[in-house]
Protein backbone atom coordinates (compact mmCIF):
# COMPACT_ATOMS: atom_id res chain seq x y z
CA UNK A 1 0.00 0.00 0.00
CA UNK A 2 2.66 2.67 1.06
CA UNK A 3 5.02 1.44 -2.16
CA UNK A 4 4.58 4.76 -3.90
CA UNK A 5 5.49 7.30 -0.75
CA UNK A 6 8.16 4.76 0.17
CA UNK A 7 9.36 5.67 -3.46
CA UNK A 8 9.30 9.01 -3.74
CA UNK A 9 10.51 9.31 -0.36
CA UNK A 10 13.49 7.17 -1.03
CA UNK A 11 14.18 9.67 -4.53
CA UNK A 12 13.81 12.52 -2.19
CA UNK A 13 16.18 11.37 0.07
CA UNK A 14 19.02 10.04 -2.38
CA UNK A 15 19.70 13.56 -3.92
CA UNK A 16 20.80 14.73 -0.15
CA UNK A 17 23.38 12.55 -0.46
CA UNK A 18 26.97 13.56 -0.85
CA UNK A 19 26.00 17.31 0.95
CA UNK A 20 27.95 17.90 3.71
CA UNK A 21 25.41 20.69 4.76
CA UNK A 22 21.81 21.51 4.01
CA UNK A 23 21.36 25.09 3.38
CA UNK A 24 17.68 26.44 3.66
CA UNK A 25 16.90 26.05 0.09
CA UNK A 26 17.82 22.65 -0.05
CA UNK A 27 15.71 22.08 3.38
CA UNK A 28 12.54 23.92 0.95
CA UNK A 29 13.07 21.84 -1.80
CA UNK A 30 13.42 18.34 0.78
CA UNK A 31 10.41 19.94 2.16
CA UNK A 32 8.47 20.10 -1.00
CA UNK A 33 8.97 17.08 -2.17
CA UNK A 34 7.93 15.39 1.11
CA UNK A 35 4.73 17.45 0.43
CA UNK A 36 3.90 16.36 -3.14
CA UNK A 37 4.74 12.65 -1.95
CA UNK A 38 2.26 13.24 0.81
CA UNK A 39 -0.54 14.49 -0.84
CA UNK A 40 0.12 12.13 -3.70
CA UNK A 41 -0.44 9.38 -1.04
CA UNK A 42 -4.20 10.64 -0.02
CA UNK A 43 -3.01 12.08 3.03
CA UNK A 44 -5.61 14.55 4.58
CA UNK A 45 -4.21 18.00 4.02
CA UNK A 46 -4.46 19.09 7.62
CA UNK A 47 -2.21 16.39 8.35
CA UNK A 48 -0.11 17.49 5.81
CA UNK A 49 0.70 20.86 6.75
CA UNK A 50 1.34 20.12 10.30
CA UNK A 51 4.04 17.29 9.11
CA UNK A 52 6.02 19.51 6.87
CA UNK A 53 5.51 22.31 9.46
CA UNK A 54 6.90 20.35 11.95
CA UNK A 55 9.91 18.77 9.81
CA UNK A 56 11.10 22.05 8.39
CA UNK A 57 11.18 23.50 12.11
CA UNK A 58 13.47 20.71 13.35
CA UNK A 59 15.71 20.68 9.61
CA UNK A 60 16.21 24.16 10.19
CA UNK A 61 16.76 24.61 14.19
CA UNK A 62 19.48 23.39 16.00
CA UNK A 63 18.73 19.95 15.80
CA UNK A 64 21.89 18.54 14.62
CA UNK A 65 23.89 15.21 15.25
CA UNK A 66 27.36 14.91 14.95
CA UNK A 67 27.11 11.04 14.52
CA UNK A 68 24.59 11.54 11.58
CA UNK A 69 25.03 13.35 8.11
CA UNK A 70 22.36 15.79 7.04
CA UNK A 71 20.91 13.27 4.67
CA UNK A 72 20.25 11.02 7.59
CA UNK A 73 19.25 13.81 10.08
CA UNK A 74 16.42 14.64 7.38
CA UNK A 75 15.70 10.56 7.45
CA UNK A 76 15.47 10.77 11.26
CA UNK A 77 13.62 13.81 11.49
CA UNK A 78 10.73 12.34 8.68
CA UNK A 79 11.10 8.70 10.70
CA UNK A 80 10.03 10.71 13.61
CA UNK A 81 7.71 12.94 12.54
CA UNK A 82 5.75 9.71 10.48
CA UNK A 83 6.10 7.93 14.16
CA UNK A 84 4.07 11.04 15.34
CA UNK A 85 1.61 11.24 12.42
CA UNK A 86 0.23 7.54 13.16
CA UNK A 87 -0.05 7.91 16.47
CA UNK A 88 3.11 7.71 18.37
CA UNK A 89 3.18 4.90 21.29
CA UNK A 90 2.13 1.68 20.38
CA UNK A 91 -1.95 1.56 22.05
CA UNK A 92 -3.00 -1.49 23.86
CA UNK A 93 -6.67 -2.74 24.66
CA UNK A 94 -8.03 -1.54 28.00
CA UNK A 95 -9.66 -4.82 30.09
CA UNK A 96 -12.05 -4.60 32.78
CA UNK A 97 -11.20 -5.12 36.28
CA UNK A 98 -14.28 -8.09 36.06
CA UNK A 99 -14.73 -10.01 32.80
CA UNK A 100 -16.19 -10.21 30.83
CA UNK A 101 -14.30 -7.26 28.76
CA UNK A 102 -16.60 -5.82 25.78
CA UNK A 103 -15.30 -4.78 22.70
CA UNK A 104 -17.86 -3.33 20.15
CA UNK A 105 -17.12 -3.07 16.38
CA UNK A 106 -18.07 -0.48 13.90
CA UNK A 107 -18.24 0.93 10.92
CA UNK A 108 -20.05 1.08 7.70
CA UNK A 109 -21.02 -2.03 5.54
CA UNK A 110 -17.87 -3.44 3.60
CA UNK A 111 -15.26 -2.45 5.81
CA UNK A 112 -14.49 -5.89 6.65
CA UNK A 113 -16.19 -6.08 10.60
CA UNK A 114 -17.67 -9.46 10.66
CA UNK A 115 -14.18 -11.36 9.05
CA UNK A 116 -12.15 -8.66 11.51
CA UNK A 117 -14.44 -10.21 14.54
CA UNK A 118 -12.63 -13.69 13.67
CA UNK A 119 -9.35 -12.73 13.54
CA UNK A 120 -9.52 -10.29 16.64
CA UNK A 121 -11.34 -13.81 18.24
CA UNK A 122 -8.36 -15.65 17.19
CA UNK A 123 -5.44 -13.48 17.65
CA UNK A 124 -7.06 -12.78 21.59
CA UNK A 125 -7.00 -16.57 22.01
CA UNK A 126 -3.65 -16.78 20.81
CA UNK A 127 -2.78 -14.50 23.97
CA UNK A 128 -4.21 -16.80 26.56
CA UNK A 129 -7.70 -15.34 26.53
CA UNK A 130 -11.24 -17.05 25.70
CA UNK A 131 -13.47 -14.87 23.61
CA UNK A 132 -16.94 -15.06 22.21
CA UNK A 133 -18.28 -13.63 19.14
CA UNK A 134 -21.62 -11.90 19.04
CA UNK A 135 -24.04 -11.49 15.88
CA UNK A 136 -25.38 -7.94 16.14
CA UNK A 137 -25.66 -7.90 12.68
CA UNK A 138 -29.27 -8.88 12.10
CA UNK A 139 -29.69 -6.92 8.97
CA UNK A 140 -27.31 -7.88 6.02
CA UNK A 141 -28.07 -11.05 4.37
CA UNK A 142 -26.17 -14.04 5.80
CA UNK A 143 -24.64 -11.97 8.12
CA UNK A 144 -24.95 -13.67 10.95
CA UNK A 145 -24.15 -17.26 9.00
CA UNK A 146 -21.00 -15.69 7.85
CA UNK A 147 -19.98 -14.61 11.58
CA UNK A 148 -20.66 -18.40 12.66
CA UNK A 149 -18.27 -19.77 9.42
CA UNK A 150 -15.51 -17.28 10.32
CA UNK A 151 -15.65 -18.19 14.40
CA UNK A 152 -15.43 -21.99 13.29
CA UNK A 153 -12.55 -21.56 11.44
CA UNK A 154 -10.97 -19.22 14.32
CA UNK A 155 -11.72 -21.92 16.58
CA UNK A 156 -13.63 -19.17 19.05
CA UNK A 157 -16.90 -19.35 20.23
CA UNK A 158 -20.11 -17.48 18.45
CA UNK A 159 -23.41 -16.60 20.21
CA UNK A 160 -26.47 -16.28 17.19
CA UNK A 161 -29.71 -16.53 18.83
CA UNK A 162 -31.40 -14.83 16.04
CA UNK A 163 -31.63 -15.81 12.19
CA UNK A 164 -30.79 -12.23 10.98
CA UNK A 165 -31.90 -11.17 7.55
CA UNK A 166 -33.71 -8.55 9.06
CA UNK A 167 -35.17 -10.80 11.98
CA UNK A 168 -34.30 -10.10 15.55
CA UNK A 169 -33.48 -7.01 18.38
CA UNK A 170 -29.74 -6.41 17.84
CA UNK A 171 -29.95 -4.73 21.22
CA UNK A 172 -31.43 -7.67 23.00
CA UNK A 173 -28.87 -9.88 21.59
CA UNK A 174 -25.92 -7.75 22.56
CA UNK A 175 -27.57 -7.83 25.98
CA UNK A 176 -27.85 -11.16 26.43
CA UNK A 177 -24.67 -11.84 25.54
CA UNK A 178 -23.06 -10.73 28.20
CA UNK A 179 -24.88 -13.37 30.17
CA UNK A 180 -24.00 -15.53 28.22
CA UNK A 181 -20.30 -14.66 28.34
CA UNK A 182 -20.01 -15.10 32.09
CA UNK A 183 -22.55 -18.38 32.41
CA UNK A 184 -19.58 -20.27 29.86
CA UNK A 185 -16.83 -18.29 31.52
CA UNK A 186 -15.64 -16.06 28.20
CA UNK A 187 -13.62 -13.17 29.59
CA UNK A 188 -14.33 -11.14 26.45
CA UNK A 189 -17.41 -10.42 24.29
CA UNK A 190 -16.52 -9.24 20.66
CA UNK A 191 -20.04 -7.36 19.28
CA UNK A 192 -20.18 -7.13 15.81
CA UNK A 193 -23.13 -4.66 14.76
CA UNK A 194 -24.43 -3.53 11.35
CA UNK A 195 -22.85 -1.18 8.94
CA UNK A 196 -24.47 0.57 6.40
CA UNK A 197 -23.55 1.95 2.83
CA UNK A 198 -22.91 5.48 4.01
CA UNK A 199 -23.53 7.22 7.58
CA UNK A 200 -27.02 7.65 8.39
CA UNK A 201 -29.40 8.55 11.51
CA UNK A 202 -30.33 5.20 11.60
CA UNK A 203 -26.86 3.65 11.44
CA UNK A 204 -26.07 6.13 14.63
CA UNK A 205 -29.10 5.44 16.46
CA UNK A 206 -28.65 1.08 16.51
CA UNK A 207 -25.13 1.59 17.30
CA UNK A 208 -25.73 3.98 20.02
CA UNK A 209 -28.16 1.68 21.82
CA UNK A 210 -26.19 -1.20 21.61
CA UNK A 211 -23.01 1.03 23.09
CA UNK A 212 -25.69 2.30 25.64
CA UNK A 213 -26.95 -1.46 26.53
CA UNK A 214 -23.05 -3.27 27.02
CA UNK A 215 -21.09 -0.91 27.85
CA UNK A 216 -17.88 -1.73 26.24
CA UNK A 217 -14.71 -1.20 27.27
CA UNK A 218 -13.26 -0.37 23.83
CA UNK A 219 -15.23 0.69 21.00
CA UNK A 220 -13.14 -0.20 17.69
CA UNK A 221 -14.00 1.91 14.43
CA UNK A 222 -13.29 -0.63 11.79
CA UNK A 223 -12.16 1.27 8.36
CA UNK A 224 -11.39 0.28 5.30
CA UNK A 225 -7.64 1.61 4.27
CA UNK A 226 -8.61 1.59 0.43
CA UNK A 227 -11.08 4.16 0.40
CA UNK A 228 -8.80 7.16 0.55
CA UNK A 229 -10.52 10.31 2.33
CA UNK A 230 -13.53 9.37 2.49
CA UNK A 231 -12.49 7.38 5.62
CA UNK A 232 -11.17 10.31 7.17
CA UNK A 233 -14.60 11.67 6.67
CA UNK A 234 -16.55 8.48 7.65
CA UNK A 235 -14.56 8.04 11.22
CA UNK A 236 -15.07 11.96 12.08
CA UNK A 237 -18.93 11.29 11.84
CA UNK A 238 -18.34 8.37 14.17
CA UNK A 239 -16.24 9.80 16.55
CA UNK A 240 -19.23 13.05 16.68
CA UNK A 241 -22.28 10.13 16.72
CA UNK A 242 -21.42 7.23 18.70
CA UNK A 243 -17.51 8.00 19.89
CA UNK A 244 -14.71 5.27 19.64
CA UNK A 245 -12.05 4.86 21.47
CA UNK A 246 -9.63 3.04 18.46
CA UNK A 247 -8.84 2.61 14.92
CA UNK A 248 -8.33 -0.60 12.96
CA UNK A 249 -7.39 -0.88 9.65
CA UNK A 250 -8.41 -3.47 7.02
CA UNK A 251 -7.00 -4.68 3.58
CA UNK A 252 -4.06 -2.96 4.43
CA UNK A 253 -2.69 -5.22 1.72
CA UNK A 254 -4.47 -3.31 -0.94
CA UNK A 255 -2.83 -1.41 -3.57
CA UNK A 256 -4.49 2.05 -3.03
CA UNK A 257 -2.58 5.02 -1.73
CA UNK A 258 -2.89 4.61 2.31
CA UNK A 259 -3.63 8.13 3.04
CA UNK A 260 -6.44 6.96 5.60
CA UNK A 261 -3.55 5.23 7.07
CA UNK A 262 -1.78 8.03 7.96
CA UNK A 263 -4.59 10.66 8.35
CA UNK A 264 -6.90 9.72 10.22
CA UNK A 265 -5.04 9.15 13.65
CA UNK A 266 -4.17 12.57 13.54
CA UNK A 267 -7.37 14.13 12.32
CA UNK A 268 -9.53 11.76 15.03
CA UNK A 269 -6.97 11.97 17.59
CA UNK A 270 -7.82 8.36 18.18
CA UNK A 271 -5.01 5.83 17.82
CA UNK A 272 -4.65 3.10 15.33
CA UNK A 273 -4.83 -0.15 17.66
CA UNK A 274 -4.97 -2.92 15.13
CA UNK A 275 -3.89 -3.82 11.36
CA UNK A 276 -5.62 -6.40 9.19
CA UNK A 277 -3.05 -6.83 5.99
CA UNK A 278 -4.60 -10.19 4.12
CA UNK A 279 -7.38 -12.36 4.03
CA UNK A 280 -6.05 -15.07 6.15
CA UNK A 281 -7.10 -15.78 9.73
CA UNK A 282 -3.50 -14.90 10.71
CA UNK A 283 -2.94 -12.00 8.89
CA UNK A 284 -3.82 -9.41 11.72
CA UNK A 285 -1.48 -8.06 14.22
CA UNK A 286 -1.47 -5.35 16.81
CA UNK A 287 -0.37 -1.77 14.92
CA UNK A 288 2.90 -0.52 15.76
CA UNK A 289 3.59 3.24 14.47
CA UNK A 290 7.63 3.21 14.75
CA UNK A 291 7.39 -0.06 12.78
CA UNK A 292 4.88 0.86 10.45
CA UNK A 293 7.23 4.26 9.61
CA UNK A 294 10.34 1.84 8.90
CA UNK A 295 8.79 0.02 6.65
CA UNK A 296 7.42 3.35 4.69
CA UNK A 297 11.32 4.41 4.75
CA UNK A 298 12.39 1.11 3.37
CA UNK A 299 14.84 0.24 6.78
CA UNK A 300 11.83 -3.44 7.55
CA UNK A 301 10.09 -4.41 10.36
CA UNK A 302 13.10 -6.60 11.64
CA UNK A 303 11.05 -6.84 15.19
CA UNK A 304 7.68 -8.09 13.88
CA UNK A 305 10.01 -10.72 11.91
CA UNK A 306 11.15 -11.59 14.96
CA UNK A 307 7.65 -12.25 16.66
CA UNK A 308 6.43 -14.07 13.72
CA UNK A 309 9.69 -16.37 14.14
CA UNK A 310 9.30 -16.57 17.80
CA UNK A 311 5.37 -17.48 17.40
CA UNK A 312 6.29 -20.18 15.01
CA UNK A 313 9.50 -21.65 15.29
CA UNK A 314 9.72 -24.01 18.79
CA UNK A 315 13.03 -23.44 20.64
CA UNK A 316 13.47 -27.18 21.43
CA UNK A 317 13.82 -27.57 17.62
CA UNK A 318 15.94 -24.46 16.82
CA UNK A 319 18.53 -25.84 19.71
CA UNK A 320 18.22 -29.12 17.43
CA UNK A 321 18.70 -27.84 14.12
CA UNK A 322 22.03 -25.50 15.66
CA UNK A 323 23.02 -28.74 17.59
CA UNK A 324 23.60 -30.41 14.18
CA UNK A 325 25.08 -27.60 11.83
CA UNK A 326 27.70 -27.18 14.95
CA UNK A 327 28.79 -31.07 14.81
CA UNK A 328 32.00 -32.06 14.19
CA UNK A 329 30.93 -33.27 11.17
CA UNK A 330 31.03 -30.29 9.48
CA UNK A 331 27.24 -30.06 9.41
CA UNK A 332 26.36 -33.58 7.82
CA UNK A 333 24.15 -34.26 10.20
CA UNK A 334 21.70 -31.86 8.84
CA UNK A 335 19.50 -34.23 6.02
CA UNK A 336 16.60 -33.07 4.07
CA UNK A 337 14.01 -33.97 6.76
CA UNK A 338 15.43 -31.13 8.50
CA UNK A 339 15.61 -28.84 5.57
CA UNK A 340 11.98 -29.72 5.11
CA UNK A 341 11.17 -29.05 8.11
CA UNK A 342 12.29 -25.48 8.39
CA UNK A 343 10.81 -24.86 4.97
CA UNK A 344 7.82 -26.26 6.48
CA UNK A 345 7.86 -24.05 9.62
CA UNK A 346 9.20 -20.74 7.58
CA UNK A 347 6.07 -21.00 5.62
CA UNK A 348 3.90 -21.20 8.73
CA UNK A 349 5.09 -17.50 9.40
CA UNK A 350 3.20 -16.24 5.86
CA UNK A 351 3.85 -15.31 2.86
CA UNK A 352 7.65 -15.29 1.74
CA UNK A 353 7.26 -11.90 0.01
CA UNK A 354 6.11 -10.01 3.13
CA UNK A 355 8.34 -12.33 5.41
CA UNK A 356 11.49 -10.81 2.83
CA UNK A 357 9.65 -6.97 2.55
CA UNK A 358 10.37 -6.63 6.52
CA UNK A 359 14.08 -7.11 5.62
CA UNK A 360 15.57 -4.10 5.80
CA UNK A 361 16.25 -2.54 2.33
CA UNK A 362 14.27 -5.06 0.40
CA UNK A 363 12.37 -2.34 -1.10
CA UNK A 364 14.92 -1.80 -3.40
CA UNK A 365 14.27 -5.33 -4.96
CA UNK A 366 10.44 -5.25 -4.33
CA UNK A 367 9.49 -6.15 -7.96
CA UNK A 368 11.23 -9.13 -7.50
CA UNK A 369 9.81 -10.15 -4.30
CA UNK A 370 6.37 -9.46 -5.48
CA UNK A 371 7.18 -11.47 -8.64
CA UNK A 372 8.09 -14.24 -6.17
CA UNK A 373 6.61 -17.51 -7.39
CA UNK A 374 4.90 -19.00 -3.61
CA UNK A 375 4.34 -22.41 -5.43
CA UNK A 376 7.99 -23.06 -5.84
CA UNK A 377 8.28 -23.83 -1.86
CA UNK A 378 5.70 -26.46 -2.75
CA UNK A 379 7.45 -27.68 -5.42
CA UNK A 380 10.88 -28.20 -3.15
CA UNK A 381 8.47 -29.99 -0.65
CA UNK A 382 7.50 -32.08 -3.49
CA UNK A 383 11.12 -33.40 -4.41
CA UNK A 384 11.65 -34.09 -0.65
CA UNK A 385 8.97 -36.35 -0.52
CA UNK A 386 9.17 -38.06 -3.62
CA UNK A 387 12.61 -39.39 -2.13
CA UNK A 388 13.16 -42.84 0.07
CA UNK A 389 14.43 -42.06 3.62
CA UNK A 390 17.57 -43.21 2.75
CA UNK A 391 18.10 -40.52 -0.10
CA UNK A 392 17.25 -37.92 2.74
CA UNK A 393 19.57 -38.86 4.76
CA UNK A 394 22.64 -38.89 2.38
CA UNK A 395 21.36 -37.19 -0.73
CA UNK A 396 24.64 -37.85 -2.50
CA UNK A 397 23.40 -41.47 -3.43
CA UNK A 398 20.83 -39.93 -6.02
CA UNK A 399 21.97 -41.11 -9.07
CA UNK A 400 20.79 -40.72 -12.59
CA UNK A 401 17.99 -43.33 -12.09
CA UNK A 402 16.82 -41.81 -8.67
CA UNK A 403 16.72 -38.70 -10.12
CA UNK A 404 14.64 -39.67 -12.62
CA UNK A 405 12.14 -41.42 -10.43
CA UNK A 406 12.60 -38.24 -7.85
CA UNK A 407 10.94 -35.93 -10.52
CA UNK A 408 8.42 -38.30 -12.20
CA UNK A 409 7.04 -38.54 -8.63
CA UNK A 410 6.89 -34.96 -7.95
CA UNK A 411 5.86 -33.60 -11.54
CA UNK A 412 9.02 -31.92 -12.09
CA UNK A 413 12.38 -32.06 -14.56
CA UNK A 414 14.78 -34.38 -13.90
CA UNK A 415 17.29 -30.75 -13.69
CA UNK A 416 14.96 -29.42 -10.69
CA UNK A 417 15.55 -32.34 -8.59
CA UNK A 418 19.65 -32.14 -9.78
CA UNK A 419 19.40 -28.62 -8.57
CA UNK A 420 17.85 -28.58 -5.73
CA UNK A 421 20.01 -31.28 -4.34
CA UNK A 422 23.34 -29.01 -5.37
CA UNK A 423 21.55 -25.89 -3.89
CA UNK A 424 21.09 -28.27 -0.66
CA UNK A 425 24.75 -29.30 -0.01
CA UNK A 426 25.52 -25.42 -0.65
CA UNK A 427 23.06 -24.02 2.01
CA UNK A 428 24.32 -26.96 4.10
CA UNK A 429 27.90 -25.87 3.93
CA UNK A 430 26.84 -22.26 4.29
CA UNK A 431 24.81 -22.41 7.68
CA UNK A 432 27.35 -24.92 9.02
CA UNK A 433 30.33 -22.41 8.72
CA UNK A 434 27.77 -19.37 9.93
CA UNK A 435 26.86 -21.57 12.80
CA UNK A 436 30.74 -23.07 13.90
CA UNK A 437 31.10 -18.89 13.86
CA UNK A 438 33.07 -18.86 10.43
CA UNK A 439 31.13 -16.36 8.55
CA UNK A 440 29.70 -16.73 4.89
CA UNK A 441 32.18 -18.07 2.46
CA UNK A 442 33.55 -15.84 -0.34
CA UNK A 443 32.12 -12.84 1.17
CA UNK A 444 34.52 -9.87 0.04
CA UNK A 445 36.28 -7.61 2.63
CA UNK A 446 34.78 -9.19 6.28
CA UNK A 447 37.09 -10.80 8.62
CA UNK A 448 36.92 -14.49 8.64
CA UNK A 449 34.39 -14.40 5.38
CA UNK A 450 37.23 -15.17 2.94
CA UNK A 451 37.36 -14.41 -0.29
CA UNK A 452 38.78 -10.69 -0.20
CA UNK A 453 40.85 -9.39 -3.14
CA UNK A 454 43.70 -9.06 -0.34
CA UNK A 455 43.42 -12.52 1.14
CA UNK A 456 43.66 -14.14 -2.20
CA UNK A 457 46.71 -11.64 -3.30
CA UNK A 458 48.56 -12.79 -0.06
CA UNK A 459 47.93 -16.03 -0.14
CA UNK A 460 49.21 -16.10 -3.92
CA UNK A 461 52.43 -14.43 -3.17
CA UNK A 462 53.02 -17.22 -0.30
CA UNK A 463 52.16 -19.84 -3.03
CA UNK A 464 54.73 -18.85 -4.76
CA UNK A 465 57.63 -18.45 -1.80
CA UNK A 466 61.01 -17.45 -2.09
CA UNK A 467 62.33 -17.21 -6.16
CA UNK A 468 65.37 -19.90 -6.78
CA UNK A 469 68.28 -19.01 -8.57
CA UNK A 470 68.75 -20.54 -12.47
CA UNK A 471 72.00 -21.52 -11.91
CA UNK A 472 72.27 -25.23 -10.42
CA UNK A 473 75.42 -24.67 -8.66
CA UNK A 474 74.30 -21.18 -7.00
CA UNK A 475 70.70 -22.83 -6.15
CA UNK A 476 72.73 -25.66 -4.16
CA UNK A 477 74.62 -23.39 -2.24
CA UNK A 478 71.60 -21.59 -1.17
CA UNK A 479 70.16 -24.33 -0.05
CA UNK A 480 72.98 -25.55 1.96
CA UNK A 481 72.68 -21.93 3.49
CA UNK A 482 69.37 -22.09 4.39
CA UNK A 483 70.14 -25.32 6.11
CA UNK A 484 72.40 -24.12 8.06
CA UNK A 485 70.32 -21.13 9.23
CA UNK A 486 67.68 -23.26 10.21
CA UNK A 487 70.14 -25.55 11.98
CA UNK A 488 71.55 -22.37 14.08
CA UNK A 489 68.17 -20.98 14.80
CA UNK A 490 66.83 -24.28 16.43
CA UNK A 491 70.35 -24.70 18.62
CA UNK A 492 69.64 -21.01 19.59
CA UNK A 493 65.49 -20.60 20.37
CA UNK A 494 65.70 -24.80 22.11
CA UNK A 495 65.65 -27.33 19.48
CA UNK A 496 62.32 -29.15 19.48
CA UNK A 497 60.47 -27.01 21.58
CA UNK A 498 56.95 -24.99 19.18
CA UNK A 499 57.29 -22.16 21.36
CA UNK A 500 60.96 -21.54 20.75
CA UNK A 501 61.82 -22.09 24.40
CA UNK A 502 65.32 -23.97 25.49
CA UNK A 503 64.69 -27.53 25.65
CA UNK A 504 63.62 -28.98 28.39
CA UNK A 505 61.70 -26.23 29.62
CA UNK A 506 57.97 -26.01 29.49
CA UNK A 507 55.76 -22.92 28.56
CA UNK A 508 54.09 -20.77 31.72
CA UNK A 509 50.73 -18.93 30.32
CA UNK A 510 50.71 -15.66 32.74
CA UNK A 511 48.37 -15.47 35.41
CA UNK A 512 45.65 -13.25 33.93
CA UNK A 513 45.30 -15.97 30.72
CA UNK A 514 45.47 -18.98 32.93
CA UNK A 515 41.35 -18.72 33.26
CA UNK A 516 40.35 -18.89 30.10
CA UNK A 517 41.80 -22.36 29.36
CA UNK A 518 39.60 -23.86 31.94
Amino acid sequence: MFDTLSDRLAATFKNLRGKGRLSEADIDATAREIRIALLEADVALPAVRAFIANVKQRALGAEVSKALNPAQQIIKIVNDELVGILGGETRRLRFAKQPPTVIMLAGLQGAGKTTLAGKLGKWLQGQGHTPLLVACDLQRPNAVNQLSVVAERAGVAVFAPEPGNGVGDPVKVAQDSIEFAKARQHDIVIVDTAGRLGVDEELMRQAADIRDAVRPDEILFVVDAMIGQDAVNTAEAFRDGVGFDGVVLSKLDGDARGGAALSIAHVTGKQIMFASNGEKLDDFDAFHPDRMASRILGMGDVLSLIEKAEQTFSQAEAEKMAAKLQSSKGGKDFTLDDFLAQMEQVRKMGSISKLLGMLPGMGQIKDQINNLDEKDVDRTAAIIKSMTPGERQDPHIINGSRRARIAKGSGVEVSAVKGLVERFFEARKMMSRMAQGGGMPGMPGMPGMGGGPGRQKKQQKQAKGKRQSGNPMKRKAEAAAAAAKREQQGQGQGGDSPFGLPAGQDFELPDEFKKFMG
